[in-house]
Order: C-alpha cells, then sequence, then structure tokens
C-alpha cells in the first residue's frame, strides 16, 4: 500500500519534470515578453467562441464514451455521464499522478453498479483509442494538404497507406479482440471525428483572436500533432508537450513561433478553465 502511494507520488513528481523541461525548452527559443504580448491582444469574444467550441467537443465525447458503457450492459444517463466525464477532466488536469479522471470514473462506476472491472477499463481504453484514430486520421489528411515542398516523397508514401488502414485495421482489432463493441464502432468513431473537428473550430477561433489572417492549415495541422502529443500521459494535462510541439515545428511550416506558443497557451488556459467545472461538480454531495 505504502509502495502504491509512493509510485503515484513518483508519477506525477516526474510528469512536473518533463512539463518543467519542456516549457523549459520552449521559452528559451522564443521571447516570453513577446508571446504574452500576442496572449494579451486577444479577442475575447472569439475566445468565449473558442471556449463554447471546446465544450461542446467535450460534450461529444461524453456521449461516444457512453456508447462503450452501453456495449457493456451498463445504461447511464447522458446527464449523469457528463457529469462523470466532467469530474473526470478536472482529476486528470489538476490532480496527475493521482487517481486520474480514468480511474476515477473506473472506481466510481464499478462500485455504484458492480460492473466488471476489466470491462470498465476496456471500455474507458477504447474510448481513448477511437478518440486518437480519429486524430491520426486528420492529422494524415493535413499533412497531406500542406505546401508540397513541406514534405519528402517518403513521407507522403507512408501517410497515404497510413490514413487509409487506421480504420480499417481499427475494426479489424475490435473484431478480433473485442467482439462486444462492434455494434457502436460506426457511431463512435464519426462522434470522434465529431469532436476533432469542434476542437479545429475551437483552436481556428483563437487564431482568429489574436490576429492570425493566414497559414491557417499549417496552425491546425500542428495543432493536430500536439493533440496526439498530449493523448500520451507524459505531463501535466499536454503543458510543456504542445508547446514543444510547435517550437519544434514553426520553422518547418514558415509560422510565427511567438503566435504559435501564445495560441498553445490560451488553449490550455481554455482546458483549464472548463475542467474546473469538474471540481465544483465533485464537491456538490450526491452528484456523482
Amino acid at each position: 500500500m505504502v509502495a502504491q502511494i509512493w509510485k503515484k507520488y513518483l508519477e506525477a513528481f516526474l510528469k512536473f519534470v518533463i512539463s518543467g523541461l519542456a516549457l523549459y525548452v520552449v521559452f528559451r527559443s522564443i521571447d516570453p515578453k513577446m508571446t504574452l504580448e500576442v496572449m494579451l491582444i486577444a479577442d475575447s469574444s472569439m475566445l468565449l467562441l473558442a471556449t463554447l467550441f471546446f465544450i461542446g467537443s467535450k460534450w461529444v465525447s461524453a456521449i461516444r464514451l457512453n456508447y462503450f458503457f452501453y456495449d457493456i450492459g451498463l445504461k447511464l444517463s447522458n446527464r449523469y455521464n457528463l457529469k462523470l466525464y466532467w469530474v473526470g477532466m478536472f482529476y486528470n488536469l489538476f490532480l496527475p499522478g493521482g487517481i486520474g479522471g480514468d480511474g476515477y470514473k473506473i472506481f466510481l462506476l464499478r462500485k455504484k453498479y458492480e460492473t466488471s472491472l476489466r470491462q470498465l477499463t476496456t471500455s474507458v481504453l477504447l474510448d481513448r483509442i477511437n478518440g486518437l484514430m480519429a486524430l491520426c486520421f486528420l492529422t494524415g489528411l493535413g499533412v497531406l494538404m500542406l505546401p508540397f515542398n513541406t514534405l519528402t516523397h517518403w513521407v507522403t508514401y507512408l501517410l497515404v497507406p497510413g490514413i487509409l488502414l487506421v480504420y480499417p485495421l481499427y475494426y479489424l482489432a475490435l473484431r478480433k479482440l473485442f467482439r462486444l463493441y462492434l455494434s457502436s464502432i460506426h457511431r463512435t468513431s464519426i462522434l470522434s471525428l465529431g469532436v476533432q473537428v469542434l476542437q479545429l473550430l475551437s483552436a481556428l477561433c483563437i487564431l482568429w483572436s489574436i490576429g492570425v489572417n493566414d497559414k491557417y492549415l499549417e496552425y491546425l495541422v500542428l495543432f493536430l500533432l500536439s493533440s496526439v502529443v498530449a493523448v500520451f500521459p507524459f505531463t501535466i494535462g499536454g503543458v510543456g508537450a504542445r508547446e514543444l510541439t510547435f517550437v519544434l515545428g514553426y520553422t518547418y511550416l514558415g509560422i510565427d513561433e511567438h503566435i504559435a506558443v501564445a495560441f498553445s497557451l490560451l488553449f490550455f488556459t481554455i482546458t483549464a478553465f472548463v475542467s474546473l467545472a469538474g471540481g465544483v461538480i465533485s464537491m456538490r454531495k450526491k452528484s456523482v
């Protein structure tokens, strides 16, 4: 028991260290003052619209997760599932290294509904994988749409079959290993694409808010790439990982590094603000 507690503290510490190192590299590569100036000129009405699109993406994400729960016979109301999803967002962002948002959902649902731990864990994991499939698919399409001189031929040769095969391979994997979830594969896959489209709209509004009027595709492709990187739980809520992706990528795509980092920090600010609602919900008795 003591060893498990220390392991959680160590995981949290390592995440803080990695996020800190990534941010150190980022701010060594840019002028923090110029980045702050970009953030301060952001149009509040566009940021509000970006926030609404982001909230919409999380609402769709919660619906997607509920379909995976339906597959194992767990019938949650959309209202309860949305509350649970929001609390999970809060845990993931503000309580790293501990139980975590996914672990909290699994723990609570197993306790409340006496559902199989294995099925709950599989449902949550497949929900994440489903979202990652959509991210990879759209990122690949975005990279292919970039000006040809930014790509080498071998990248193109890898991307085209990767884009074409990502969903067939996902389907075959489910059919082979997780047949229980095949009934909702079409709905969950479409919802995952919807999630990413809403987040791209949120990102576009942030770009408009800070006065970006060209190279939208380049910024959005880097945003998708940074989202893929942020999926892996090596940092605190993706902090540092996203910004580092923009710093490493701006030279290849010809975008302004200060605008890119400011854009990434604004997106994180929106994420943190929206996630705070989960903390409010978790403090209310009998809410989840």
